[in-house]
């Protein structure tokens, strides 16, 4: 049985456009919801056919100068007509793709390069081009800008959501429970008043609202990164060997390990140091400490699309004076043979008070959350930088051991995959669909943000994103931001 999908659009701005996607978009792949079957053009479609306009075989999927021919009279003016581009990047703006968007850099460098020529101030927003040059500078992005424009993103009404999000924002705000970690002061000197978050979808839709550029050390957030990064090189068969799966029930610093002698899950310290040592001696171990530091943080660009990242040395140098407890558990692992072999603990401990300390901001987590989310393909560079299996079993672990020890308790009313760090971070995953960073300073007596665990419940209470909610037959008023302005039809063959 072959099954064909078929979008139905409605309420569209053109009826010539309507036409259009109407008869060449029927052959896309599918993406699957828990609401339904959604028509969308996939992110490795996109990044394996980077030329596209240049592809023959593109015709069988869309008509690329119809589809070009939409856009340009959407925007255009009627009196020049000519696409003014201030008109276009707002729309586009408001559809979640900013330009700074890094698919968008060769497109803004072509518009700044038209702005030279032309001798004019200002800036590119006040261009407008005519068809023919207009096709010059767009054409790189005609996908993306016509998945944008046909509501064929994950979020399709990207807006309205926006504003349920800076609602709830503002709600938690008023929030002032909590105490600021301050076992070291770089971290103790950090306003309790810092309240950001960032979102990205896996279509690379952003939207920021607060203290989102302030940079803050990625603490215990960035274990499943680590963890992610481990079974992306090594495998989960080899990872497993040295680190478990469980649950400890058991602070996340207690000197514990499980019924094999080895660490009971990644997010905890054991485990996390443990990850450290593979990293360490297991990967490239012809590699330098400074040359592993290197890649690593090489990693953590990628999977942040080339956001903000940075290295707090201060922030370094005081974990490793503060660092009594973690030298107890790493040395009681020693003697029971956690370790690699001709692991060096020096080194190992070194490496991990460095992966505490790499700066972040809640811009820079947020994409780290949507690779995630996306299956290990980062949506705003379109590359794939780790494979499904490690992508799948780290958001196993952040939804079963990733709030400290209120993981249970979160993941029954929240239920969404999440790591919190001490800096007052929490990096939420909503599968298939967004990454989130929550970053307010205070903390509740389990260590985790206290606006960003309200922020979380109040999202789910809003939204369908638990895990567990019936999509298909709830009786529930909460709201599924993913649907359509139009429907799949599934026709039998």
């Amino acid at each position: 049985m072959n099954i064909k999908l078929q979008p139905i659009y409605r309420n569209s701005v053109n009826s010539n456009a309507n036409s259009v996607f109407k008869n060449d978009f029927n052959f896309f792949n599918c993406r699957y919801f828990q609401s339904g079957y959604y028509s969308l053009c996939p992110q490795n479609f996109i990044r394996d056919n980077k030329n596209l306009v240049n592809d023959e075989n593109l015709g069988k999927v869309v008509e690329k100068d119809q589809l070009f021919d939409y856009l340009f009279n959407l925007f255009q003016d009627p009196q020049t007509k000519e696409l003014n581009v201030g008109k276009f990047l707002s729309a586009l703006a408001e559809k979640g793709i900013k330009k700074t968007d890094p698919r968008l850099e060769k497109m803004v460098d072509r518009l700044k390069a038209i702005l030279a020529e032309r001798k004019g101030s200002g800036n590119i927003e006040g261009l407008t081009l005519d068809k023919n040059l207009c096709k010059t500078v767009i054409q790189e992005n005609i996908i993306l800008f016509s998945r944008a424009f046909k509501h064929d993103f994950v979020i399709p009404d990207f807006s309205d959501f926006c504003k349920s999000i800076e609602e709830i924002y503002w709600k938690c705000k008023a929030n002032i429970g909590g105490k600021v970690a301050d076992y070291i002061p770089q971290l103790a000197k950090f306003n309790p008043e810092y309240w950001g978050i960032s979102i990205c979808t896996i279509d690379g839709q952003r939207f920021s609202i607060g203290d989102t550029n302030i940079p803050f050390t990625i603490q215990s957030s960035g274990k499943p990164i680590n963890y992610a990064i481990a079974l992306n090189e090594l495998t989960s068969h080899v990872v497993h060997q040295y680190v478990g799966q469980e649950p400890s029930g058991r602070m996340f610093n207690e000197l514990v390990l499980d019924h094999n002698r080895k660490p009971h899950n990644p997010m905890v310290n054991a485990g996390a140091i443990v990850i450290c040592s593979l990293l360490m001696h297991l990967i490239k171990p012809e590699m330098r400490p400074s040359e592993k530091f290197d890649w690593i943080s090489a990693y953590y660009k990628a999977l942040c699309g080339g956001e903000y990242l940075g290295f707090n040395n201060a922030t370094f140098l005081s974990e490793r004076e503060a660092a009594d407890r973690n030298f107890a558990i790493a040395y009681y692992m020693k003697e029971n043979k956690c370790f690699p072999e001709k692991a060096v603990l020096k080194d190992i401990m070194d490496f991990y008070f460095q992966m505490c300390s790499l700066e972040v901001n809640c811009q820079s987590l947020s994409v780290m959350g949507a690779t995630l989310a996306n299956g290990g393909i980062c949506p705003i560079s379109n590359e794939r930088i780790i494979t499904n299996s490690p992508v799948r079993d780290t958001l196993s672990l952040m939804h079963s051991c990733g709030m400290y020890d209120y993981s249970g308790q979160f993941a029954f009313a929240v239920g969404l995959p999440t790591k919190s760090g001490v800096s007052g971070s929490m990096m939420v995953v909503v599968p298939n669909v967004m990454g989130i960073c929550c970053w307010s300073p205070s903390l509740d007596a389990y260590g985790n943000s206290v606006r960003g665990v309200q922020f979380c419940d109040e999202l789910v209470s809003i939204f369908n994103f638990h895990h567990y909610d019936n999509l298909f037959h709830s009786e529930s008023h909460k709201k599924d931001p993913r649907k359509r302005g139009f429907y799949t039809k599934i026709i039998d063959h």
